[in-house]
């Protein structure tokens, strides 16, 4: 059973709706455009605003689903899969997204205040400073830290361990931030 949940997790969180959105939206591959992710950031860039909210939406179900099926003590390792599925997908030879909204989702499954924590700071960050890499890295490091203050211990190490492959997969993003050069 506990193998099944895992492997159904990765599964559902390795759907490229990201891809499939903006390829029946614009009928681009919206990993040619821009950062290559597919991810809403770069969905917005390929195919607008609507394709990147449905993206969004759906990245963040395919990460609340799995878990909320769970049973209640997979549910935190169930979230972590998910969100590995989406980061390294298997259809996609596991060249994926960032993990960030798939980690909402699943935020919201297994520790919904520091989801909502982690949702108004990345807003926050988006709105006064345009650039929605700080807000995802902001947002991710405040829901851990809200986890660990209303969340169950395994809910808030398995946010750590999405935050850590949360900020492994903006590398470049920090980078280019360091340098002055992201936007």
């Amino acid at each position: 059973m506990s193998l099944f949940c895992l492997m159904a997790a990765y599964l559902c969180g390795s759907i490229p709706f990201g891809l499939l959105i903006a390829r029946a939206v614009s009928g681009k591959d919206v990993r040619q455009i821009g950062s290559g992710n597919i991810g809403a950031t770069n969905v917005e860039r390929a195919a607008g605003r609507g394709a990147a909210a449905a993206t969004l939406a759906l990245d963040a179900a395919k990460g609340l689903l799995p878990v909320l099926l769970a049973p209640p003590d997979l549910r935190p390792a169930c979230a972590v899969a998910a969100v590995v599925g989406h980061c390294f997908p298997v259809w996609l030879r596991f060249r994926g997204g960032k993990g960030v909204a798939t980690g909402l989702g699943v935020s919201l499954a297994i520790a919904p205040w520091a989801a909502l924590a982690g949702a108004a700071t990345w807003l926050a960050f988006e709105l006064v400073l345009g650039i929605s890499s700080v807000g995802s890295l902001a947002g991710s490091a405040v829901a851990v830290a809200v986890a660990f203050f209303t969340a169950p211990r395994s809910a808030a190490w398995a946010l750590a361990a999405i935050a850590a492959i949360i900020i492994a997969r903006h590398a470049g993003n920090i980078r280019r931030l360091l340098r002055g050069q992201e936007s």
